[in-house]
């Protein structure tokens, strides 16, 4: 599912379209679903988001779940991560969105 998905796309007095805000949260973390790793060389999230969800336009899920991703893709070496369950990410961002 793209962040995007339910962006709500809405029109100024003008008639002109223009998409409103997402917001993104980290993911609530689930002691029973979610993956812990630790980085042994330098990572990328998007190469993360492939690992674990198969769709790496999914590498903010990472990035918001770890607080990382601001300007950079690139995960430092000896890095403890938390992947969020796949099963969560649509829920998550759904939820979100409908409560702002």
């Amino acid at each position: 599912m793209s962040r995007y998905a339910i962006t709500p796309i809405n029109k100024t007095s003008a008639g002109k379209r223009v998409v409103g805000t997402t917001i993104l949260t980290a993911p609530t973390p689930n002691a029973f679903n979610d993956v812990y790793i630790r980085t042994t060389s330098i990572e990328r999230l998007d190469k993360l988001a492939v690992d674990f969800y198969n769709d790496a336009s999914l590498w903010w899920v990472i990035a918001a779940a770890n607080n990382l991703g601001k300007g950079t893709i690139v995960v430092p070496q000896n890095t403890a991560i938390r992947i969020p369950a796949a099963s969560q990410v649509n829920e998550f961002l759904t939820q979100t969105n409908r409560n702002r």
